[in-house]
């Protein structure tokens, strides 16, 4: 003989024993448990999103900003090659001019309180040494300050060890855009868009020599000079070992929410 199955009432058949069912508050009961782990899964999905979506949105447009900075830095590398590439090589320095010594005479003057013997004329040969000498050493003075403010101004454009921002590009970007204000004009006139902006970094980690290379309007390209000249100090580019001043380029994006 098969066994029967014993059934067991569960607890909301106990409590509706007798009662009617047909209500409503039975089915309620009844799914009661799958209701409250349906909003539980779905309450996990809502705060998940909304925490991970803007640390997502956030990284991306970091990465977005420095694959632009790193296309327009070689951008300028490969139009600098090409610029030297093509431009033609320099004409030779003229010969120097040939120095002709006059040598003037003068006649001797006969003094009576003087001995011949105490005279001691300088030879013509003397004399052109003597000038020539001095000629030469001045030209050699002049060229060496000129070599030497050559070598002081010289900026690079890439190096082996390219400046960098403390905290890298990310603190870099967001030091900007904590400090821009956008301009009232730009907002009423709905102007956005972006600038990229060229300046050196020295060897001290200084900015200089700022200019725009791609503006968009003159409130805009201004704001975005004003912050450039707010960054502290970078860790300056490196060539052999030694610091050097490097230009750099950065793309600064003006968008309106």
């Amino acid at each position: 003989m098969a066994k029967e199955k014993k059934y067991f009432p569960s607890f909301d058949d106990i409590v509706f024993d007798k009662r009617n069912k047909e209500y409503g508050a039975y089915d309620l009961r009844k799914k009661y448990s799958r209701t409250v782990m349906i909003s539980t899964i779905i309450g996990i999905i809502i705060i998940s999103t909304a925490v991970i979506v803007p640390y997502i949105r956030a990284k991306n447009l970091a990465q977005i900003a420095l694959r632009d900075a790193n296309e327009v830095i070689a951008d300028m590398a490969n139009n600098l090659q090409q610029e030297e590439a093509v431009a033609p090589p320099p004409p030779p320095p003229p010969p120097p001019a040939e120095q002709q010594v006059v040598v003037k005479y003068v006649a001797p003057v006969v003094v009576d309180s003087v001995k011949p013997e105490d005279h001691t004329l300088m030879s013509t040969d003397e004399q052109v040494e003597t000038t020539v000498n001095a000629e030469v050493t001045e030209v050699q003075e002049e060229v060496q300050e000129e070599v030497q403010e050559e070598v002081e101004q010289q900026v690079f454009v890439v190096v082996e060890e390219m400046p960098s921002f403390p905290g890298g590009d990310v603190e870099l970007f967001k030091f900007i855009y904590a400090n821009i204000q956008y301009p009232e004009i730009a907002k009423e006139n709905n102007i956005q868009g972006k600038v990229i902006l060229r300046f050196c970094v020295t060897d001290k980690g200084t900015v200089d020599k700022i200019s725009v290379t791609r503006g968009i309007d003159p409130s805009l390209d201004e704001e975005a000079i004003r912050v450039i000249k707010m960054l502290p100090l970078f860790k300056p580019g490196k060539q052999g070992g030694k610091p050097v001043s490097v230009w750099y380029s950065l793309p600064i994006s003006f968008q309106l929410k």
